[in-house]
């Protein structure tokens, strides 16, 4: 994304830091304090991707703690390498099966076509764009107005600086799906009502 309208604002949009507690189980003192090396880094990138998935930071804290719990559950299977993928997969399943039970009908129907359909739906109307005075704001409301298959890839890739490859483990689509949805969130970013406003207005028209 190119111009002053496209860049992202900073991680961890208006919150405090968060702790999470990770003595979640009776797990052996090696297993812990390994887990904890590979997961606590990873925290406010999982925080991250969560607050803008479920839209509310307290639902992400929730998301997150939930996420930590199936990490040390499952982290047996975990055979080295890149943790931050491997945890944001996990942290981006539990995304989804919140919002399942939560918001069901903010989930898109599976597969590329069906959230193409649902992607120009997501605007905000031209009244709220007036009021929208900061650039940074409004590209804040035009990536959460997005589906959450276009939020995802765009928060991973421009925010969390994850190369194609990992972002393709982490959302469980092939690489060239990665770069599609990518293409196409921008471009409908920059036809967001709420940033063509802030270009004319920039602009002096």
């Amino acid at each position: 994304m190119t111009g002053q309208t496209d860049r992202l604002p900073s991680k961890g949009i208006d919150r405090d830091p968060r702790r999470y507690d990770p003595r979640m189980s009776a797990a052996s003192r090696a297993g812990r304090s390994r887990f904890e090396q590979a997961v606590l880094p990873q925290l406010d990138a999982a925080y991250n991707l969560a607050r803008w998935l479920t839209r509310n930071g307290n639902d992400a804290e929730d998301v997150v703690q939930e996420a930590c719990e199936r990490a040390l559950k499952y982290f047996g299977a975990f055979r080295g390498g890149e943790p931050k993928p491997w945890f944001l997969a996990i942290v981006r399943h539990t995304c989804y099966d919140w919002l399942k039970r939560n918001r069901p009908a903010e989930i898109a129907p599976d597969g590329a076509d069906a959230i193409d359909s649902l992607a120009d739906a997501v605007t905000p109307t031209p009244e709220q764009a007036v009021l929208r005075n900061a650039s940074n704001m409004a590209l804040s409301e035009a990536i959460a107005a997005l589906p959450a298959g276009y939020r995802e890839v765009v928060i991973l890739r421009e925010l969390e600086e994850l190369p194609y490859r990992d972002i393709a483990r982490v959302v469980d689509i092939p690489i060239g799906t990665v770069m599609s949805r990518l293409a196409r969130a921008r471009a409908l970013l920059r036809r967001s009502p709420a940033l063509v406003a802030i270009r004319e207005r920039s602009a002096g028209t």
